[in-house]
């Protein structure tokens, strides 16, 4: 048998059939996520809880109610979660993956792996934020959400035509240089959610008559034609949850506050608007001060405090929220125009914050100036001790009382060992009188050991002791230290370590009355 010469093609490569088989033989096929709807209504919960677990990466599904909302979806225990409506999460803070599954509404998309998919994957070392995207194809885009406002000659300067050949489907055209294209509106697009109803429930001629109708602002949600059959693909309704929502006006936003020498500079009261329905607004913003320093101005709405929405809150529950968080506070807030529109529109405005954080946050406020009881100025935070400096790490036992506010501290977790830290630290507060600090490790929790237990667990066993709190902590180069050198992390090595002390207890296990 006569062999052909090899003659190599720069053009074309080296083709080698021998290599393509053996690689195709051993190439292990990309992990397939799953997409689960979830749907629920009014009073009604997903049914299902997120964690973060010890030795796991990721966040974790748990606990799915197989007759509830998670489990008609297909979501399964053991899943792992890499989107929140389209959003790549697996990679986040496990708490702002919280947030964002709670201010979802009524409906809520999830991608997961599969328990063992996800070993293999990370094993494998695939990239899941590019796994997510593959299952929704190279052409796809997400739905624009499009804020147009009505120009007084040109109107709102779009041409909206149905699709020859398919029932309640649209398209929509912006004018050159027109109000539509600079809101965000492109050639083409199909029209899907106009004003908060679907496009497909109305007969051309009633949206014409909208569009007519409208007064001076109208909201649209487009997508192209080729990112629209990603969607039609894999089953998924398109709404405004999934949306791009940069070409959105009256978005609220996400501030990063630090406390001058006279608290953050503004009053927050509690005020009713034309509705009636109270809300938490925002007041007399200080020349100078942190608050005017992140954009802050008088009469906007505090819809959060670190995450948490105030919606159902009182005042001096928002008030104590703000205290509890010590140094530094998130605000989200937002326009009373803005709240308006949203409201009108049948969306939650916390879907499409905004995360804008003070480019300085050591600005200082004026001194505090007489307040009304309706009104209550943040006061600055007092004078702190430094902490002693050790030659060798030893933890600490701090002793708490429950106060007017709590114990006076945040939690927040770590994928890798150590699990559980001590997030943030009122000041004044009891967490800061027993000598609890920011950073701090929690090692046992009334004398039981938490260092591989998540924090869920680790919150609840708090929980159950009421108004008193023993905790063993240490800092976290203290806890490498000791765990490097094996050395013991106890109550016991706390009480050796104080009968050697000079000068009595330390100031770690003061206790707060």
């Amino acid at each position: 048998m006569e062999l052909n010469k090899f003659v190599f093609n720069p053009k074309e490569g080296v083709d080698n059939p021998a290599m393509v088989h053996v690689e195709d033989s051993v190439r292990v096929a990309s992990p397939l996520p799953r997409v689960c709807v979830l749907k629920r209504e009014d009073g009604e919960h997903f049914g299902f809880h997120l964690r973060v677990e010890r030795g796991r990466p990721g966040h974790v599904i748990r606990q799915v109610e197989l007759l509830g909302v998670a489990g008609r979806s297909g979501l399964r225990d053991g899943d792992h979660l890499l989107e929140v409506n389209e959003l790549f999460v697996d990679d986040m803070e496990h708490m702002e993956v919280v947030r964002r599954i709670l201010v979802s509404g009524s409906q809520l998309f999830l991608l997961v792996l599969g328990s063992e998919e996800y070993e293999q994957a990370m094993a494998q070392g695939w990239n899941l934020r590019e796994v997510a995207r593959a299952q929704r194809g190279d052409a796809w885009r997400p739905p624009r959400l499009c804020h147009i406002t009505k120009d007084p000659v040109t109107g709102l300067g779009i041409i909206i035509l149905p699709v020859k050949g398919e029932k309640g489907k649209f398209t929509i055209s912006p004018a050159s240089g027109g109000p539509a294209e600079k809101a965000g509106v492109r050639k083409g697009d199909r029209l899907v959610w106009i004003n908060g109803a679907m496009a497909s429930e109305f007969l051309h001629s009633a949206i014409i008559k909208m569009v007519k109708k409208c007064s001076d602002h109208m909201t649209v949600l487009v997508i192209d034609s080729e990112s629209e059959k990603s969607y039609v693909r894999r089953g998924m309704p398109i709404v405004p949850v999934l949306a791009d929502p940069q070409n959105m006006a009256l978005r609220p936003r996400r501030l990063r506050l630090a406390q001058g020498h006279s608290g953050y500079g503004f009053l927050l009261r509690q005020e009713k608007i034309i509705a009636g329905r109270p809300v938490h607004m925002l007041r007399e913003v200080d020349a100078g001060s942190p608050a005017e320093a992140a954009g802050i101005k008088d009469g906007e709405l505090l819809l959060e405090v670190n995450g948490e929405s105030t919606d159902s809150l009182g005042h001096e529950d928002v008030v104590s929220k703000i205290r509890q968080s010590g140094k530094h506070v998130t605000l989200t807030t937002m326009t009373v125009h803005g709240q308006d529109l949203y409201t009108q529109l049948g969306l939650s405005p916390l879907l499409f914050c905004e995360d804008l954080f003070s480019g300085n946050e050591q600005h200082e406020s004026p001194a505090p100036q007489d307040q009304s009881p309706a009104a209550l100025r943040l006061p600055a935070p007092s004078a702190e001790s430094q902490e002693e400096l050790r030659d060798e790490p030893s933890p600490r036992l701090c002793l708490l009382q429950r106060g007017s506010v709590g114990f006076g501290f945040h939690l927040d977790c770590s994928q890798q060992k150590p699990g559980t830290i001590i997030n943030q630290v009122a000041a004044g507060g009891p967490a800061e009188s027993s000598g609890l600090l920011q950073g701090d490790v929690v090692v046992e929790v009334n004398g039981q050991n938490v260092e591989e237990e998540c924090m869920e667990d680790v919150i609840l066993l708090m929980k159950k002791e009421g108004h008193s709190l023993s905790l063993l902590v240490i800092d976290k180069p203290g806890y490498e230290w000791m765990k490097k050198n094996a050395r013991p992390i106890t109550a016991e090595t706390v009480v050796k370590t104080s009968e050697v002390k000079e000068h009595g207890s330390p100031l770690s296990t003061q206790q707060m009355h």
